[in-house]
């Protein structure tokens, strides 16, 4: 019964649910499945979404400066600000059935303002489950993506031109609704809002040198959906079968999550990943012109499985920077956002172009995988460091080759200066010393996170707040936040209560690696 429990969903898991499913029915797979198809030709669906994917990447990256630079209004859940936009969008949409004469007008406003509401709404449920303890966060995240498609496809029982009516005159308000009620229990008082973001720029700036590699990891899947998504706006036939696997496949990630985080916790490195996931993405695309448009339904289907496994990824580590560092989680989600959305209309304007401007005597298809290849080989090159990374003198030692002349003198050894032994002393061993066992026995007996484990060793060692925050480049206040959590989940209320738990722990039952 508990573990059935804690799957039950609540106003946040079915809130982000009903936007998740409704999005989709404008912005997603790439065609609108409750309007008319004979509204839905070439110029009205490319002029939609061009406008609105170009007006949600630029809404994220305002959203990053004006977290920065005017934090104050980010502390509030501002719905009616992604509300109103959003509704006019749909009424645009709707008008453009009934005003042909003006509908590439309709579709090119709709666009935008959907654009502009979609993102304020995702800024909204982002700050919403970043501003939750990690493991109820994490879960209403993960069901939310679970139950979306199950909304999705029940939108099919009704009738389309109803449904296209429903969106936003009930729908929209629902959820728009849910986010009022579940921010009233909102912690407001936290060091992710409370912080004033232009009175620590080394924080902010260490989170973006930090965190955009995987942004451009999971934007490269971005730009693989954005080709995709530009193929099936040419067929809109193509596009509905394109959105039905999409949902399904995010049904499928969702219920994969979840069931994979009840057996055991997870700790996946997303450059890692796409590293791994890298050379089958770019064989699919080699295929495509050997396959052709039959090839497309599948393929799209199976990349917007990993797109959608990558957003929910992007979303709780941002939420984990939020809580570990005290970032504003409007601030650090922007910069993700911002970064994999542009790569998503790179990706659907070269699918709208690359078959146009195709070489005499090559195929659409074939001129769309090329480009497509070597634009993901380049966000790759870009990922993994580029040419800073690939000319580093640290590169393994193994993969060198070394030419010295035979009449070398053997150079002086260099003692190493201060800065590269502060260096060094900051890339210490996880596990080198008695108190560092002994807080890894803790942090597993207790359940503690790794940064809520890193400051614990630094609170047993006697360093003092303020030293902890310059080691590890968040605030003081966030130090501050994260030791209250350590001693309420330790039991303790001092210091030396702390330090005299963790001397309580044998050394011996850690296992060494």
């Amino acid at each position: 019964m508990r573990t059935l429990a804690r799957y039950m969903p609540n106003t946040r898991s079915l809130g982000y649910a009903l936007f998740l499913a409704v999005n989709a029915t404008a912005v997603w797979g790439g065609v609108f499945p409750f309007l008319p198809m004979e509204i839905q030709t070439g110029s009205f669906t490319v002029a939609f979404f061009l406008s609105q994917s170009l007006v949600f990447a630029a809404s994220y990256f305002a959203s990053t400066l004006g977290a920065y630079f005017f934090p104050g209004p980010t502390r509030k859940f501002l719905v009616w600000a992604a509300g109103a936009p959003y509704f006019l969008g749909w009424c645009c949409l709707i008008a453009a059935v009934y005003l042909r004469a003006v509908a590439l007008d309709l579709a090119i406003a709709g666009g935008a303002l959907i654009g502009f509401g979609s993102a304020g709404f995702y800024m909204a449920w982002q700050r919403l489950f970043a501003s939750q303890k990690p493991a109820v966060g994490n879960r209403d995240l993960i069901l939310a993506c679970a139950f979306a498609p199950v909304i999705y496809f029940a939108l099919y029982l009704i009738p389309a031109a109803v449904t296209a009516f429903l969106i936003p005159s009930v729908f929209m308000p629902l959820f728009a609704l849910s986010i009022l009620v579940a921010s009233r229990t909102t912690d407001l008082d936290q060091p992710m809002f409370e912080d004033l973001p232009r009175e620590h720029p080394t924080i902010y700036l260490q989170a973006i040198k930090d965190y955009w590699r995987s942004a451009f990891c999971i934007g490269a899947f971005a730009l693989s959906c954005g080709v995709v998504r530009a193929i099936a706006v040419e067929t809109p036939k193509i596009g509905e079968t394109v959105n039905l696997l999409s949902m399904a496949s995010m049904l499928v990630a969702g219920i994969g999550f979840a069931a994979t985080w009840h057996k055991k916790s997870l700790k996946i490195n997303v450059s890692s990943a796409f590293r791994v996931l890298f050379p089958f993405v770019i064989t699919a695309f080699l295929l495509l012109p050997f396959f052709g448009s039959s090839y497309v339904a599948p393929f799209a289907g199976a990349l917007y499985a990993l797109y959608d496994c990558a957003l929910i990824l992007m979303m709780i580590q941002c939420a984990q920077a939020s809580r570990e560092r005290g970032i504003n989680p409007v601030f650090i989600y922007g910069f993700f956002g911002g970064i994999v959305y542009m790569l998503h209309d790179a990706g659907y304007l070269i699918g709208i172009f690359a078959g146009t401007i195709a070489p005499s005597g090559l195929a659409p298809l074939t001129s769309i995988a090329l480009f497509s290849v070597y634009l993901l080989a380049l966000v790759y090159f870009i990922g993994q460091g580029g040419f800073k990374q690939a000319l580093s003198p640290n590169r393994a030692r193994a993969e060198r080759i070394e030419l010295i002349p035979s009449a070398a003198t053997p150079a002086k050894r260099r003692r190493p200066s201060a800065g590269m032994a502060h260096g060094v002393a900051r890339k210490r061993p996880e596990i080198y010393d008695r108190i560092s066992k002994q807080c890894a026995l803790v942090k597993h007996h207790y359940g503690l996170s790794d940064r809520e484990a890193e400051i614990m060793e630094y609170l047993a060692r006697g360093t003092t707040v303020a030293r902890i925050a310059e080691l590890l480049a968040i605030s003081e206040n966030t130090v501050r936040t994260h030791s209250k959590r350590i001693y309420a989940k330790l039991d303790v209320h001092r210091k030396q209560e702390l330090a005299d738990l963790v001397d309580s722990f044998d050394p011996r039952g850690l296992k060494q690696p």
